[in-house]
């Protein structure tokens, strides 16, 4: 394999991790708005006249604060990308699984009207499939046999 074919290859297994980086932090930090505002959140979820108490509010900042964290992480990963691609599948699960999860409960108890829309399922499996190809394309081989 030649120098420059072999840096092509480094160059877009990082690339493809850049991209899963940058994207993840990106959505991650549009999700801290609803989280820090309760009408944000409502019209979002499609909860008409939703009064936020202070233990939603305080279940709110919570998570709002583990989302602004995992934004920093994804940029922090971004700094040192092959050897912290391991953060992608772990925003994987439990992450983006447990975040599904939590929608769904919400759902089951009747808190929205609908389990999840046509973004919330699509978006979720778009970052699913982008961040596992980035994570598994990371490990290609320099020289393909």
């Amino acid at each position: 394999m030649t120098k420059k074919r072999k840096e092509k290859t480094v160059f877009n297994r990082i690339l493809w991790l850049r991209i899963s980086y940058w994207t993840g932090a990106i959505i991650d930090a549009l999700a801290c708005i609803p989280l820090f505002n309760s009408d944000v959140w409502a019209a979002i979820n499609h909860v008409p006249n939703f009064h936020a108490g202070w233990d939603f509010r305080y279940a709110q900042a919570f998570a709002g604060a583990f989302m602004a964290g995992w934004t920093v992480l994804l940029v922090w990963a971004d700094r040192n990308p092959l050897e912290r691609r391991g953060v992608l599948p772990i925003t994987v699960l439990p992450v983006i699984v447990g975040l599904n999860a939590a929608r769904y409960m919400l759902y089951l108890g009747g808190f929205v009207p609908v389990a999840f829309t046509a973004t919330g399922m699509i978006l979720p499996a778009v970052l699913t499939a982008l961040f596992l190809f980035s994570y598994f394309n990371s490990f290609r081989p320099e020289r393909l046999a």
